[in-house]
């Protein structure tokens, strides 16, 4: 009788999906990966923070800390989870994003990971909690919620060893939120009745309109009508049917992978969002298993201390009740939920670690950019040049991810609405008058080296992508046209200036 490999060959693919495969290299790559994803939040983080919250930043830790030692008791410590109760110095600040980098290198080494991606989790809870407006965004919730769930499919020993199992009530939570992240990134643009999303006409605007868009965004800015809708459409089937997959036998998981990952790729070359795409990334490795994976496997499975199922069950079920209450709210589905959930909640939200998700609910349909200058008589202004965000024109949109310019992030943020409704934005202008040096480390240049300016004043430019033809002639990326102030001059001439 003749061999048939053909036959052999979909007999083992039939068997290897029945059969459940082997974890041990996947997450041991997934921990490792979610070290390098920890070390570039940190250390980005490093960069920017005494300019942000530190004593002399925009929105002071310690002043923070203060009024809220002056608004609550003993429950402090649990509304605000930080170790800054401790010390909010500058000296602090620093210690704990650079100390976070170098646990984070540890956990990528494979060193004690459990307990240090526990210390992770703590320090970076405590920076997001004196973080103010700068550290609220998704990514930075769900670094949290992933490096939190971490923990308990991280073997409790000295080292990651090959071989070693995780727990699979830890696998499934870490899979379900990937689900979550995904399916309720779709389901938010649908629910919101926003009509670029129904009319699959978003992505004709959202290349130029996105926080800090790259130069290939400025490219796919220029594909036809056609080609933008079709693509919207696309990405809808991966949002709202592909993650159903994720639960499915293996074959389902590895079709689910490449539109997953795709999609975050294709978002990666088109915009700039920190390390949100490479843990999603991260995330998706999950998916696989050892068979995928055959020059990481170990010959054999090993034993090892895991955490005990009497830990992990009640953790599992805290999760998956609250989770599945915030997920099916922010799909729209308000159910009645028993008053023990609501209360696990409660008790859950400051330590944002179990999380709602939906990346761009409402299309931004125009791009308001405000452009910062100063003067030391009132007449004569200079303006201030961010880093990253669009300022000059011929300047063209870069890469900057993962690395997160978060100042240059919450300045979109800002001209969506008024500067009364941003007081951290004031804060940012009288820095500017008292010369604050960390702060104007958050700049590209400081037009007022010798002497910081008497007077502010913003003004808004509505920005647009040029065309071929245009950057052709011209060489610019962008075009712009003026809309009038966004502040009132700081301080208006005639009042005393503030100063060093």
């Amino acid at each position: 009788m003749e061999d048939d490999p053909q036959g052999g060959a979909q007999a083992q693919a039939a068997e290897l999906n029945r059969s459940p495969a082997r974890q041990a290299a996947t997450t041991r790559l997934f921990l490792r990966l979610l070290g390098l994803v920890y070390m570039t939040a940190f250390a980005s983080l490093a960069l920017q923070v005494e300019g942000l919250v530190g004593s002399r930043g925009i929105v002071p830790a310690s002043e923070f800390l203060t009024w809220a030692r002056s608004q609550t008791g003993a429950e402090r410590y649990w509304l605000v989870p930080t170790l800054f109760w401790l010390d909010a110095s500058d000296a602090a600040l620093l210690f704990v994003s650079w100390g976070g980098a170098a646990l984070a290198l540890l956990l990528a080494c494979g060193i004690a990971p459990a307990a240090v991606l526990a210390l992770l989790w703590a320090c970076y809870l405590s920076l997001v909690s004196v973080g103010n407006v700068f550290l609220g965004y998704q990514w930075d919730a769900l670094l949290l919620e992933t490096g939190f769930l971490a923990i308990f499919v991280a073997p409790l020993a000295s080292r990651l060893r090959a071989g070693q199992e995780p727990p699979k009530i830890g696998l499934w939570l870490l899979r379900w939120l990937l689900f979550r992240l995904t399916f309720a990134s779709g389901v938010v643009k649908l629910a919101s009745g926003d009509p670029t999303w129904r009319s699959l006409s978003a992505l004709l605007v959202h290349y130029e309109t996105q926080p800090l868009p790259t130069w290939v965004g400025w490219y796919a800015h220029q594909l036809p009508a056609w080609f933008q809708k079709l693509s919207c459409g696309v990405m809808f089937a991966i949002e709202l049917l592909v993650p159903w997959l994720i639960f499915g036998p293996r074959l389902a998981r590895l079709a689910a992978l490449f539109p997953l990952v795709g999609l975050q790729v294709l978002i990666a070359l088109t915009g700039n969002y920190a390390f949100f795409n490479l843990l999603t990334l991260t995330l998706c490795v999950l998916l696989l298993d050892d068979a995928a994976l055959p020059w990481l496997r170990a010959p054999e499975a090993v034993s090892g201390r895991r955490w005990p199922r009497f830990v992990l069950t009640p953790v599992a079920v805290v999760i998956g009740l609250v989770s599945l209450a915030i997920f099916t709210s922010s799909c729209g589905l308000e159910l009645p939920w028993p008053r023990g959930v609501v209360a696990l909640y409660r008790a859950a939200a400051p330590f944002r670690s179990i999380n709602g998700y939906g990346l761009f609910a409402v299309m931004t349909t125009s791009r308001a950019e405000i452009v910062v200058e100063g003067s030391s008589d009132g007449a004569t202004w200079k303006p201030y040049a961010f880093r990253s965000k669009p300022g000059d024109v011929s300047r063209a949109p870069a890469f900057v991810a993962p690395h997160q310019p978060r100042l240059d992030w919450q300045m979109w943020f800002a001209a969506l609405g008024r500067c009364e409704q941003n007081p951290w934005f004031e804060r940012f202008l009288e820095r500017l008058r008292e010369g604050s040096s960390p702060v104007l480390g958050l700049l590209a240049t400081n037009p007022f080296p010798d002497q910081p300016p008497r007077y502010t004043r913003t003004l808004v430019f509505d920005y647009r992508f040029t065309d071929l033809n245009a950057r052709r002639d011209t060489g610019a990326w962008w075009k712009r046209v003026p809309k009038g102030p966004y502040c009132r001059e700081l301080p208006e001439p005639g009042e005393t200036p503030s100063g060093p």
